[in-house]
């Protein structure tokens, strides 16, 4: 588990490659924003968190829990899912909209950026 990484993992490279080719200008992990977004878009507003299925505890394949030591998964997972409602409480109030993408949904990556592509443009 160490070797899990918390930043410039596949995913995120795959979703910041897609935003970057559609021309979407973008910060990474801002360190003012409440949960340090994985990426932020400023003229949108949009926060952008790319969550691990496990880690996170998404409800899909990915996103079991372990057999071996129940109690500690279920209690650190859930205490992660609390800390991201938290935070995407915090950036509600401060009037930044959140977005959440999954690893399990990398193959729609191009289709989000596709949406925020379009966003953007309209904005600028």
């Amino acid at each position: 588990m160490a070797r899990v990484r918390s930043r410039d993992t596949v995913p995120e490279l795959l979703l910041r490659r897609s935003l970057s080719r559609r021309g979407v200008h973008y910060r990474l992990q801002r360190k003012s924003l409440p949960g340090r977004p994985d990426v932020y878009v400023g003229r949108l507003r949009l926060a952008i968190f790319v969550n691990g299925c496990f880690w996170h505890g998404h409800d899909c394949v990915r996103g079991r829990l372990p057999t071996s030591n129940v109690e500690f998964w279920s209690a650190k997972i859930q205490r992660n899912r609390s800390r991201d409602e938290r935070t995407k409480q915090m950036l509600d109030a401060l009037g930044i909209e959140s977005l959440v993408l999954w690893t399990c949904g990398m193959n729609q990556f191009d289709r989000n950026a596709d949406q925020i592509a379009r966003r953007y443009r309209r904005r600028g």
